[in-house]
Order: structure tokens, then C-alpha cells, then sequence
């Protein structure tokens, strides 16, 4: 089953990989994740705090209600009568 981490748990694995000489791989087996995960997660939040992984995340989720939002907004405001565009071949 996926594990979800919350951002203050992110923060807290790449900060410990950052203070230790210990090998990714090692930290990634103790933290039950895939080196994978580790490198994606220090692309995405290498450098943050916790403040700023907690806002990306509400930026992220405000991102997708308003993407949400719009595609709903353009399936009311479609066109009642189907027309369509007659082109001529040249």
C-alpha cells in the first residue's frame, strides 16, 4: 500500500540525508522509500521549510480546484446550437 508523507516528513528525510555521510540508499531503506522518491522529493523541496512545502501544497491544491473549476464552467457555457465550421478544401 502507498505511504503518503506528509511535507514536514519530506523536509525532515532530506534534511537528515543532508546532515549524515550516510548513503541514500541506506536512509531511503530506513524511511521505508524508493531512491526514486528521495531524488524526486529533493527536486521538488530541496531548500524549503516546512512553511513554504505547506504552501506549495495549498498553491498545488488551489491550482487544481480552479483547473477544475474552469473545465466545468466551459462544459455550462457551451453553445446551444452545434454548429460547425464549414471548410473548403483548396
Amino acid at each position: 500500500m502507498k505511504k503518503r508523507f506528509t511535507g514536514e516528513q519530506i523536509i525532515r528525510i532530506l534534511r537528515e540525508a543532508e546532515s549524515r555521510d550516510e548513503p541514500v540508499k541506506d536512509l531511503c531503506k530506513r524511511n521505508s522509500i524508493s531512491e526514486q522518491t528521495f531524488y524526486r522529493w529533493r527536486n521538488k523541496f530541496g531548500g524549503m521549510d516546512v512553511a513554504d512545502a505547506r504552501r506549495l501544497k495549498e498553491l498545488e491544491s488551489e491550482n487544481d480546484r480552479l483547473k477544475r473549476l474552469i473545465a466545468e464552467q466551459m462544459l455550462v457555457f457551451r453553445p446551444k446550437n452545434n454548429f460547425t465550421w464549414n471548410c473548403v478544401a483548396l
